[in-house]
């Protein structure tokens, strides 16, 4: 019986014999690397997994786990691919997909079927990640739920829109998943679901053959269980390789910044943050308190304007040829979009630029910003996916930006802070992000 190293498992109790969906991607990534762990295993234990969760979770538009096994058996018997080798992944059903329909949450694309993988599931299925099959994504990315339940409860929402991606890794289901966001779409699901979110620069990942919803915020991210894992999972996509070797030493300076919306969080989520901050000053970090600026502060409402006018234009189509199939919801962001004037839009990138610059000048005095990453524990009921309220000024800027669970509120659901680094600076965001999160697990 093959058993696992003693640095990953438990090196007494054989491989067969543990959970393989708990192992983190990159702990599973070093096992299939050396082939001590084979892809069908790993797929066959994930695949049992969505069998016994997903009936509850509902993560799932569709998935095919004959094709899945047929690649896992494909790459056992072959070399290594890359360092996604093996890996089960699920992709969110914004990004078009060869051997999937792409349904991008709405009944219009229902019987929809891409010839072409987008951009960022190529590069996945190069670097031989193992599709699963699609998650489920809100109506066009936006604020109409699909069926998708929190896993830690299933009264609550998952948070969205990448809501199936992030419920599917928090069900253990998967150990990656591919997202995207334009507001909060993969930061407060990662919070919802107590996993780690991560949103890159914009900029650094294709966009390519997914459906666009705002041209200047969408961004590509993912979800994992930990920071090496995101790390992993978005060096693929950015072709950055040096994310899988953070380095060891890379303590932080960090500001703490409530934001104006900071009244709008809850109680426990406030605490959870206090508390997040006083186990940083007890592990060593240098934290300075940081008030932002009249301009940065005014991007919250400029987001949402830039958003919904874009909005407007990206879903000319479907509005024009299939309004019928428009929630209300939808209906009434576009029809706000369609208010937004080209001087609005002129005014807008000012504003944008400015208050890059101002928030610019900050990140002398820290590296990483310590903010919330929603308002509170996962909404109850099913209506509506949370508050992009704590997301949105820094994906109008955007800034590279991780969810990092912290503990659970009163309600037994997850709670999460979120770290923001300056623009470009992923590969340094992504090593402090990792610092801090041995610290707090220490």
């Amino acid at each position: 019986m093959i058993r696992a190293p003693s640095d990953l498992l438990d090196s007494t109790v054989p491989l067969a014999d543990h959970d393989l969906t708990r192992l983190t991607a990159c702990a599973a990534a070093r096992l299939l690397q050396r082939r001590e762990l084979s892809a069908q295993d790993l797929l066959t234990a994930c695949l049992e997994r969505i069998q016994r969760r997903e009936p509850e979770v509902l993560a799932w538009r569709q998935y095919d786990a004959e094709r899945a096994m047929a690649h896992a058996r494909q790459l056992d018997n072959g070399p290594l691919r890359g360092p996604l080798h093996g890996l089960p992944l699920g992709v969110k059903d914004l990004f078009d997909t060869r051997d999937f329909p792409s349904g991008y949450g709405s009944p219009i694309y229902q019987r929809h079927q891409p010839v072409n993988d987008a951009a960022a599931v190529a590069l996945c299925r190069e670097a031989g990640a193992v599709v699963v099959g699609k998650t489920v994504t809100t109506e066009f990315a936006t604020f109409t739920p699909g069926p998708t339940r929190n896993p830690h409860n299933r009264a609550h929402t998952p948070g969205g829109s990448s809501s199936g991606s992030a419920a599917a890794v928090a069900a253990h289901m998967v150990p990656l998943a591919l997202g995207t966001q334009t507001a909060a779409s993969v930061i407060r699901p990662a919070a919802y679901c107590g996993i780690v979110g991560f949103k890159p620069s914009f900029g650094l990942i294709p966009r390519a053959g997914i459906k666009s919803l705002s041209e200047s915020l969408d961004t590509v991210g993912g979800f994992g269980r930990s920071v090496e894992d995101v790390a992993l999972l978005t060096s693929v996509l950015a072709n950055a390789p040096q994310w899988r070797q953070l380095p060891q030493d890379a303590k932080p300076r960090v500001g703490v910044c409530r934001t104006p919306s900071w009244d709008s969080a809850s109680p426990a989520a406030q605490q959870a943050f206090e508390a997040t901050v006083q186990r940083l000053i007890k592990a060593g970090v240098r934290v300075v308190d940081v008030t932002l600026t009249d301009a940065v502060c005014a991007l919250t409402e400029v987001h949402n304007e830039v958003m919904c006018a874009e909005a407007f234009k990206a879903l000319s189509d479907e509005r024009l040829n299939h309004p019928d199939q428009l929630s209300e919801r939808l209906k009434t962001m576009l029809e706000r979009g369609s208010r937004v004037t080209f001087e609005d839009s002129l005014r807008h990138r000012a504003q944008v630029a400015s208050a890059r610059h101002q928030l610019g000048r900050g990140f002398v005095d820290y590296d990483l910003l310590l903010t919330p990453s929603a308002c509170g524990e996962a909404e109850q009921g099913l209506e509506r996916t949370g508050d992009p309220l704590f997301s949105r000024i820094w994906s109008l800027l955007g800034l590279p930006s991780l969810n990092l669970p912290v503990g659970f509120g009163p309600q037994g659901l997850p709670l999460g802070v979120q770290l923001i680094g300056p623009v470009m600076s992923d590969t340094a965001t992504l090593a402090f992000c990792a610092w801090i999160e041995r610290s707090l697990d220490a």
